[in-house]
């Protein structure tokens, strides 16, 4: 018999895995190959912060994906 381990407590470690696990892959395919392309160090800067926006729009496709997913879950 195993500890007692509730389906919202399991809900929360897999979405803190995918969510290190997504900000991982993110850095390493996005961030860094961005600030590395550059020289002066206010073009790395911009070139980090305007990555925020690919991670923005990479949150908001997954979001609507899920949001869909609950949505028409029952027709799947």
């Amino acid at each position: 018999m195993g500890p007692d381990v509730s389906a919202t407590s399991t809900a929360y470690l897999v979405a803190a895995i995918v969510g290190v696990f997504s900000v991982a892959l993110w850095a390493t395919f996005v961030l860094v190959p961005a600030v590395t392309s550059y020289a002066r160090v206010w073009q790395r800067i911009v070139a980090g912060f305007l990555s925020l926006y690919v991670l923005a729009a990479f949150a908001m496709v997954g979001a609507g994906v899920g949001i869909a997913a609950f949505y028409y879950y029952d027709e799947l």
